[in-house]
């Protein structure tokens, strides 16, 4: 037997790619699927690509005591049954919201509304293992990152904790396929609505600016003030961040320094596509400077459904489990 996995919110995009890749995984053992308004139903219902069908979600209540709980669920949703689990000695990783500011303040400042256990946030690990001062390693309570965050955060950290830009004068624009908004129906997200359009959304109020500012000071020490636009394309899954600041040193050494031991992440010569990690844990980064304007410009592609969600949930768990950091997560994508 291997180590008991639980998946909560398995119905959801997210927790399909979760129970994807650990049925595939060499250490974990799915043993429970929860589910809300699914609960009752064969897998097949929602997820009929996966194998393994015929099991039926359960109600999220009846999770038991697993040895780790992967939490995909909407935010607001996952703070009550972390808390529970983590009382009950579960490991969890969170892919939600709900844990991954590191005060109240924070919490507030993103999301408008105070959180229910602030004495707790203390306690979650921030869950991108690349990030620089980080280590996750026999961590108990993993709060994963948001997918816009993530791919900005590549880009950026490792340059401001070098002093390679300037930190306050950062613009983050972001393009993310509709699988980013989840699966619930959406007006905005019917195919009428996204087809031969793209638009920008939540305009200098979206929630993971301050996720963005904190991870930045988490590396780096530096405080921030970044703007960032987010946009929908008409697309299923990917985002491509194009991060800027005024420059102050070659990006291409420091970025190519930070990820020599990262097996995930990628600096590449030449502007990334996501199409090219769609599929697998990976990021591309391209770096230069536009030399009129003076400005660095980083191009990062990643998967927002692996490694903006449940493959750096995966990749969080392994290490928490002292397992190769690579476990059962895909290296290659797929073409066309």
């Amino acid at each position: 037997m291997g180590t008991a996995a639980a998946i909560l919110g398995a119905s959801g995009y997210a927790g399909g790619e979760l129970v994807r890749l650990l049925d595939a995984h060499p250490a974990f053992d799915v043993d429970f699927l929860g589910a809300h308004s699914s609960a009752g139903n064969p897998l097949r219902d929602v997820h009929p690509h996966l194998t393994g069908g015929d099991r039926i979600l359960e109600p999220m209540a009846a999770v038991g005591e697993p040895d780790v709980a992967f939490l995909a669920l909407p935010h607001g949703a996952s703070w009550e049954v972390g808390e529970a689990l983590a009382g009950r000695g579960v490991k969890v990783v969170d892919l939600g919201s709900d844990y991954r500011m590191d005060t109240g303040d924070r919490y507030e400042a993103a999301y408008g509304t105070p959180h229910p256990l602030p004495h707790r946030l203390g306690d979650w690990h921030y869950g991108l293992p690349e990030l620089s001062g980080i280590d996750l390693r026999g961590a108990d309570l993993v709060a994963s990152p948001g997918c816009y965050p993530t791919s900005a955060l590549l880009g950026l950290a490792p340059l401001v904790a070098a002093g390679a830009v300037e930190p306050n004068a950062i613009v983050i624009d972001s393009m993310s396929g509709v699988t980013g908004a989840g699966r619930s129906l959406q007006e905005n997200l019917l195919f009428g609505s996204v087809d031969e359009s793209v638009g920008a959304y939540a305009v200098g109020t979206h929630r993971h600016r301050p996720e963005i500012e904190m991870g930045i000071q988490i590396a780096s020490g530096v405080e921030t003030a970044v703007q960032f636009t987010p946009h929908l394309v008409p697309m299923q899954r990917g985002i491509l961040s194009t991060c800027s600041a005024p420059a102050i040193a070659d990006p291409l050494p420091v970025l190519t320094e930070a990820y020599v031991a990262s097996p995930f992440v990628e600096v590449i010569d030449q502007p990334p596509q996501t199409r090219w990690v769609v599929g697998s844990n990976r990021a591309f980064i391209h770096a230069s400077v536009d030399v009129h304007a003076n400005r660095t410009m980083v191009l990062v592609a990643i998967d927002n459904l692996m490694k903006g969600a449940a493959g750096q949930a995966v990749q969080a768990a392994n290490l928490m489990f002292g397992l190769p950091e690579t476990a059962g997560l895909p290296m290659t994508g797929w073409l066309p």
